[in-house]
Parts: structure tokens; C-alpha cells; sequence
């Protein structure tokens, strides 16, 4: 991607992504940008995947639900596609066409990286099916909230217990899944930051919420919102 791709913020509207595994902080931080954006006098668009959709939340009840039958990597992300076409056709391309800033909590991405790196569909069939349902919509950022599984499912189970104040909620489908399994995710996002090193932005979640929170405002600014300057 060039920088000639990039768009003002204040022009056209911006898909931003937020990608990570388990318990990286993504909807945390989604929530400060979404303020600063907001602050800004930007419009704002927050959506999540699977899900934004009616069609896509009932296809993310079944596939996150513990008592789902197991699915095939392949049959899993064919579910993914299905529910992210109604969200790109339902939400997404009408607020950006309408020049707002749309911050998606996963995309593309995460099926490359749960269906594809960790559950070992090819990358070829994937990019095949991505062409059809998504097209030219891909994202003008990812930031990749890098952190070391075994923290991020430790944090996952700690954010389940306090949602429900000290009662303990079930991992979901993915959550359960052995550490094993969430380390070949954490290469996986990671190889795919470094194949596409210009969308992507690496941020170490591993430190205080609101330093990671600062440097994304830095790089979505840097990238976004800073005026052009004047050539002489």
C-alpha cells in the first residue's frame, strides 16, 4: 500500500482494524480512540466480527458458542465470509461512503490467522474467497495488539470472571483452545504484519493501557490526520 492510499480523515472515510489474539486489549482501546476521534469532531463508526450485522450476530452466537459443534477450519471461515459480507453490505461501506471513520474489533485478518495460520487452510483459498466477499474494501490500517498468548488467555479469563462479578462465565470457541494453538495465531498475525508491513502497525500490548492508547492516537494521526504540508 502506498501513501498516496491514505485518506484524510476529514475528506472520506478511514477503515481502521484492530487485530490480536485473546485478551490483547483490542475493544479497550477502540474505546480511546473512538474518544479522541470523537473529540476531534470526527464521526465515528465502532462495529466488531463476526457481528455488526443482525445476520452476522446470529452467525457469531453459533460460532463462538462452547457448545457448537466443532467445524472444519474451512467450514468455519465459509461462516466468517458468509457473516462479513451482510456487515460489509449492512454497515461498513455505507459509513465510510459517508465519510465517517469505521473501527472494526477484527476483520480479514483473524480468519487469516485462526482459520488459516493456526487451523491450516491456505492462504490461496482464503485470499480467493476474500476477493469475493470483501473486494476492494480492506482496511487503510490494522494495528496488531502484539502480546504473548499465555498472558492475553490469562487476561481473557480474568475479564470473564469480573464481567460477571465473581460468577465464571465459559471460555468461548476459540478461547478454549490449547496454548498451543494460540501461539501459531501470535506468528500468524505477526507474519502477516510483516508481508504487508504498510497497512499494518505492530503496538506491544504488554504495558499501561493508556501508553498503548497514545501510540495508536500517534500513528492513526500520523496517518490520517495531520495536514498536508505546503509544497514551494
Amino acid at each position: 500500500m502506498t501513501a498516496d492510499h491514505y485518506r484524510s480523515a476529514t475528506t472520506a472515510g478511514v477503515f481502521i482494524t484492530f487485530e490480536g489474539g485473546e485478551g490483547a486489549g483490542k475493544s479497550t482501546q477502540i474505546r480511546h480512540l473512538e474518544r479522541r476521534l470523537v473529540e476531534g469532531g470526527r464521526r465515528v463508526l465502532v462495529t466488531r466480527e463476526p457481528g455488526g450485522s443482525q445476520f452476522a450476530e446470529a452467525v457469531r452466537d453459533v460460532l463462538l458458542s462452547p457448545d457448537t459443534a466443532p467445524l472444519s477450519p474451512l467450514a468455519s471461515a465459509l461462516a466468517f465470509y458468509a457473516a462479513r459480507a451482510d456487515h460489509l453490505d449492512a454497515k461498513i461501506r455505507p459509513a465510510l461512503a459517508s465519510g465517517a471513520v469505521v473501527l472494526c474489533d477484527r476483520f480479514s485478518d483473524s480468519t487469516r490467522a485462526y482459520q488459516g495460520a493456526a487451523g491450516g487452510v491456505d492462504a490461496a483459498i482464503l485470499d480467493s474467497i476474500d476477493k469475493i466477499a470483501v473486494g476492494a474494501t480492506q482496511p487503510d490500517l490494522t494495528i496488531l495488539l502484539d502480546l504473548d498468548p499465555a498472558i492475553g488467555l490469562a487476561r481473557a479469563q480474568t475479564r470473564r470472571v469480573t464481567a460477571q462479578s465473581g460468577a465464571f462465565l465459559t471460555a468461548d470457541a476459540f478461547e478454549g483452545r490449547q496454548l498451543e494453538f494460540h501461539q501459531k495465531l501470535r506468528q500468524g498475525f505477526l507474519a502477516l504484519a510483516s508481508a504487508e508491513a504498510g497497512r499494518f502497525a505492530v503496538v506491544d500490548a504488554f504495558r499501561n493501557e493508556l501508553a498503548i492508547a497514545d501510540d495508536i492516537w500517534q500513528i492513526v494521526s500520523d496517518r490520517f490526520l495531520t495536514a498536508p504540508r505546503e509544497t514551494r
